[in-house]
């Protein structure tokens, strides 16, 4: 029924967070995919040092896609690898990893600037190597993680003209906030419940830009549907082709509530079947080249 766009595991157990395990065993992930119809989901890498619960190789990723099939993995690289300098040769090791299977990159959360050079080499490297990349947004530099931009996504903006050929795939509070025009700079920091009067960046950027996707897992993504019913029908249908399901399942217990949101619009009629299934999967299936 569903492809997980962004999900998270490790190996071992992490530094936990908030007193909790900050990720879930890869079977606690299946459990909880058993449960609510995830038939496959790709695996996110945490390289970067600014999220704090351990940084993860690659290959880990990769040795626990190749043990259950129904793993996607996508490697990672952090913008300041290789002698932290704008000229390292990232793109080499992004084709190391697809020529091992790895199907994109991301989760990139290093808490740079998306227009630092050092970002812009790693954007260049997934460019070359025809890889999708995922992001997260964060709304300051210091004290947090995530590529950061301004109010109104102009760095991202710019990303998406230097490099039309790139997928990008946005994700985050900072992203999704702004599905809608912001009442205030701090909602995008969190989870505004206003209606959605007037539309904000992510659509109108969606619309100029057929390289920008949207990943709708966790809370942020969620929200920026269900905020709105209204608007979240009008979203779905005109973007069908380019928004993807996922869950960012960290702790065992993250709960999932998109997969019923989703379910229910397609059970009340206010998406078509059609519509239901590309976002679920059919949308993964085709930008990935799944089989």
């Amino acid at each position: 029924m569903f492809i997980d766009i962004h999900a998270h595991t490790m190996r071992l157990p992490a530094y936990p967070r908030n007193g909790k395990a900050a990720y879930a065993s890869s079977e606690q992930l299946l459990g909880t995919y058993d449960r609510i119809g995830v038939e496959r989901a790709v695996l996110l890498p945490e390289v970067n040092p600014e999220c704090s619960h351990g940084v993860q190789s690659n290959e880990e990723i990769l040795e626990i896609a190749g043990r259950n099939s129904r793993f996607i993995p996508f490697c990672n690289i952090d913008p300041r690898a290789i002698g932290n300098s704008d000229t390292a040769p990232l793109s080499k090791m992004v084709k190391h990893y697809k020529e091992l299977g790895c199907k994109g990159v991301g989760e990139v959360c290093a808490n740079l600037p998306f227009l630092d050079p050092l970002v812009q080499n790693l954007f260049r490297a997934a460019d070359e190597n025809e890889m999708p990349l995922t992001f997260h947004i964060s709304s300051s530099i210091g004290g947090d993680y995530g590529l950061y931009d301004n109010p109104g996504l102009p760095q991202l903006e710019e990303c998406l003209k230097r490099f039309p050929k790139l997928k990008l795939f946005g994700h985050s509070q900072a992203f999704w906030a702004e599905i809608s025009v912001l009442n205030q700079e701090s909602d995008r920091n969190g989870y505004p419940a206003y209606e959605i009067l007037e539309e904000g960046a992510v659509p109108k950027l969606m619309r100029k830009h057929p390289n920008l996707y949207g990943d709708l897992s966790a809370g942020s993504g969620c929200n920026a549907l269900k905020r709105d019913r209204r608007y979240a029908i009008k979203f779905l249908n005109e973007f069908q082709d380019r928004l993807m399901f996922g869950t960012d399942i960290c702790s065992p217990d993250t709960p999932t509530p998109l997969a019923d949101f989703l379910l229910d619009l397609e059970n009340s009629g206010d998406i078509s079947k059609t519509v239901f299934d590309k976002v679920a999967k059919g949308n993964a299936i085709k930008i990935l080249g799944l089989k």
